[in-house]
């Protein structure tokens, strides 16, 4: 472990590629990889922009029109080959539904060994940090993830912070020696900041570590994104206790000072950390779900001061007591959720019944998420379902255009298996009535994300939105393990508005002819 540390002072090395967009190609190949130091080379899936297993930083402006060209050249034995990308967070109105990425839900997969498709969106009203990965199976714990920022030209937040540009911008990964699709049951071997990570097992070398580089006396606003197909993190940084939170999940926040926060899987936080500490090197730790050690800098980057020396922290994480509650998180604008305040009284009131079934499988409710061979989207376009026959049966929420829905969710005879769920819902962002480890609601100024911990078995996790975005969105657990084997549903907002309102290019049209001709080894 000393050779490793010693080894490893010498590297200052920050893994920043250039970032692109909002009109770019974005293009998937494969490289055979080893982020960690374990001497495990596999083949994993990489972006030529970024030529790392992160991919390169896509951004823009609020207004923005978003064209990215995914062209899919995988072609390798132990990956998938087809693919879809999700634009996680974006919500894809004004008739976007069907760029929102989702396979067999918003389209077909884009085939392999060359074959490509456009993603258009544009978002006015929206602005935050987001972030984009694969949408089939598990594919995104080979490789395809990487980080999106929608900047605001007139953020309230701006006179917060000094620095907020592409180094500031810091992805939270899971890595596996193993190939996603021969994963049931995800335990990852390293974590990856920006791309490093560092493995102390068996076979494990002197490995990079990220550094993040600031100048004593600014601040700085920390994107962090969870990019993991599993565990959640605890963050902090040795000695900068005071950080202010200002943004989750692209929703302003009331700034709220914490010590260190939990981000779940999807989750985001916009973080202002002032670099207020002696000229030094400070751990920045993600602790995997809070169970972290350490070791030999696992699970760790390196918060490097300008005019510092190129060593390792000898750091320590003192004792933290300010970790960030969800529920002190308050909307900046038009706080309240919708609705009449009180439980039951929405148009749309749902309960989220969880349990694992023979297979193993989860289901909802007694339906376990099952792929269409048909997306849902094209269903109704091609006007071969209507809203009470969409397949996979029983896996369908109907909503109406202008109702509020409220979902509570029941982890009760599934807290065993892997909880707390993250569960995401594409479309929207929601309010969060009750929060994990709460035990009582908040009508009045509830926290806003598009992400939420469902906490633990009495927990009693709530949330409500109001249906404004017609589409097949997408409510799933974010643990890709769980969403493989059927942990999600599908809220089929206004069905009988999607042929009006939601007008696929000529490309998306093309999408399932060009898949279902396929051969079976190439889908």
């Amino acid at each position: 472990m000393a050779l490793i540390r010693a080894l490893a002072s010498f590297v200052s090395l920050a893994v920043v590629s250039a970032s692109i967009g909002p009109v770019t190609d974005l293009t998937m190949t494969t490289k055979t990889v080893d982020p960690d130091g374990s001497g495990v080379n596999r083949d994993a899936i990489v972006f030529e922009q970024s030529n790392t297993v992160i991919g390169p930083l896509i951004k823009g402006f609020k207004g923005d029109a978003f064209k990215i060209n995914v062209v899919n050249n995988l072609n390798n034995a132990n990956i998938r080959k087809p693919t879809s990308i999700h634009w996680h967070g974006v919500l894809q109105d004004g008739g976007h539904a069907w760029a929102d990425g989702p396979a067999f839900v918003t389209q077909c997969p884009i085939a392999g060994q060359g074959h490509s498709f456009q993603y258009e969106f544009q978002e006015p009203n929206q602005a935050g940090t987001f972030w984009y990965h694969s949408h089939l199976a598990t594919q995104y714990c080979d490789g395809a993830r990487g980080p999106l920022v929608i900047y605001d030209r007139n953020d309230p937040h701006k006179a917060l912070y000094d620095v907020d540009d592409d180094t500031t911008v810091i992805t939270l990964a899971d890595w596996y020696h193993q190939y996603a699709g021969e994963i049931l049951v995800g335990v990852s071997d390293a974590t990856l900041i920006n791309g490093l990570g560092r493995y102390v097992g068996t076979g494990g070398t002197a490995s990079e570590l990220p550094v993040i580089t600031v100048t004593k006396g600014k601040r700085y606003r920390f994107r962090f994104i969870n990019i993991a197909c599993d565990p959640y993190f605890t963050v902090s940084i040795d000695q900068h206790t005071t950080m202010k939170i200002i943004e989750a999940d692209s929703e302003n926040t009331v700034p709220v000072t914490v010590d260190s926060f939990d981000i779940m899987a999807g989750q985001r936080y916009s973080v202002v950390v002032t670099a207020d500490q002696p000229i030094g090197n400070y751990w920045l730790r993600a602790s995997v779900k809070g169970e972290s050690t350490f070791d030999g800098g696992t699970d760790s980057a390196i918060l490097r001061y300008v005019g510092a020396p190129i060593a390792e922290p000898t750091t320590t994480p003192g004792s933290l007591s300010n970790k960030l509650k969800e529920q002190k998180l308050t909307p900046l604008v038009n706080a309240g959720a919708p609705g009449i305040h009180e439980r039951g009284a929405a148009d749309v009131v749902v309960r989220l019944d969880m349990e694992l079934i023979d297979g193993p499988r989860f289901a909802i409710n007694g339906a376990s998420f099952e792929p269409p061979s048909v997306p849902v989207l094209l269903q109704i376009l091609s006007g071969a379902q209507t809203a009470q026959s969409l397949l996979p049966s029983g896996s369908f929420i109907p909503v109406s255009q202008g109702q509020i829905v409220e979902v509570t969710f029941n982890v009760s005879h599934v807290e065993p298996f892997g909880a707390p769920h993250p569960f995401h819902l594409h479309g929207h962002s929601f309010d969060v009535i009750r929060s994990a480890g709460e035990t009582t609601d908040n009508w009045v100024n509830p926290p806003r994300r598009d992400v939420v911990s469902t906490g633990l078995a009495t927990d009693n996790v709530t949330i409500r939105f109001r249906a404004d975005n017609a589409g097949p969105w997408f409510l799933h657990c974010h643990i890709d393990w769980h969403l493989e084997v059927g942990l999600a549903v599908v809220i089929a907002e206004s069905s009988d508005n999607w042929s009006g309102s939601v007008t696929p290019t000529d490309q998306w049209n093309q999408l399932c002819p060009i898949y279902n001709a396929l051969a079976d080894g190439d889908k």
